[in-house]
């Protein structure tokens, strides 16, 4: 590893497994300009690390991660919702969009297995981040919510390109369309989880039993059988990440987006009107 100062995570190299572990700086682990920029350099470290073998995912605290950090995350929202915002600001969202596809994809294209630990809630980014992972684990505490829909957008970073696979098409558009809270015994019933643990430390000592059992496996073998696993499915994900990157480019700014963000910040319901 050739970064140590990491602002959005901590990593620790021991017995062939890393552990990353989300330490925010957001509140709930709220993903902002730090999460997005670094995450693809530590996996493309941890990918080129022949020490590693199998990395655990975490994060410190009680929740997981409560997903985009909207206010710090706000100047690169802020010119495509501007008025009379037309072709620039649109094709620099564009950019922003796919930049930050590209971070979760660095998580699913690294070559060593990634288990997901989670606890708490795990919300809108933070589902994008773990239908990345290879094997997912939950404690008994944890809720997911694929919630962007209720703040009048469509999940554009990995969501409903990775998870048709993870837990089938009728569960996902029943999360998507409906913002819907889940618990983890429901998680597990659908299959977005493995396994259901009692608490966070049980949780993640299960994800480094996994991640250890990994690590004493031939690990250019282990490497081939994730790589043969992607390899139908990466074209279909890449497609619809180049689609919906698209689609919110032309179509995220609205009144509703305006009035979605007005509620959060006033903690008030929102009221839709489709304009």
């Amino acid at each position: 590893m050739t970064r140590d100062a990491w602002k959005a995570f901590t990593v620790e190299i021991k017995d062939h497994v890393a552990q990353v572990t989300l330490i925010g700086p957001g509140k709930g682990n709220a993903m902002g300009p730090d999460f997005w920029s670094e995450l693809p350099q530590l996996f493309g470290d941890l990918d080129a690390d022949s020490d590693v073998r199998a990395v655990v995912l975490a994060a410190q605290g009680k929740n997981f991660s409560f997903g985009l950090d909207l206010a710090a995350m706000a100047p690169e929202l802020a010119p495509v919702l501007a008025d009379k915002a037309q072709a620039a600001p649109r094709t620099d969202f564009h950019a922003t969009i796919r930049q930050m596809q590209g971070a979760i994809t660095a998580v699913a294209d690294c070559r060593k297995p990634v288990i997901a630990a989670v606890q708490g809630w795990c919300i809108g980014g933070g589902v994008d981040l773990i239908s990345a992972a290879d094997i997912r684990y939950a404690s008994a505490d944890a809720q997911f919510s694929v919630r962007e829909v209720k703040v009048a957008m469509v999940a554009d970073v990995g969501t409903l390109a990775r998870l048709p696979r993870i837990i089938g098409d009728g569960h996902l558009r029943e999360l998507a369309l409906t913002g819907k809270d889940i618990d983890a015994a429901r998680a597990e019933k659908i299959g977005l989880v493995n396994d259901v643990h009692e608490d966070a430390d049980a949780v993640l000592a299960a994800a480094h039993e996994t991640a250890a059992a990994i690590a004493a496996n031939p690990p250019l073998v282990v490497q081939g059988v994730k790589q043969v696993l992607d390899h139908s499915r990466k074209p279909d994900v890449d497609d619809s990440l180049r689609y919906v990157a698209a689609w919110n480019s032309a179509f995220l700014p609205s009144e509703d987006l305006g009035e979605a963000i007005a509620a959060v910040f006033q903690k008030r319901a929102p009221e839709f009107k489709g304009r």
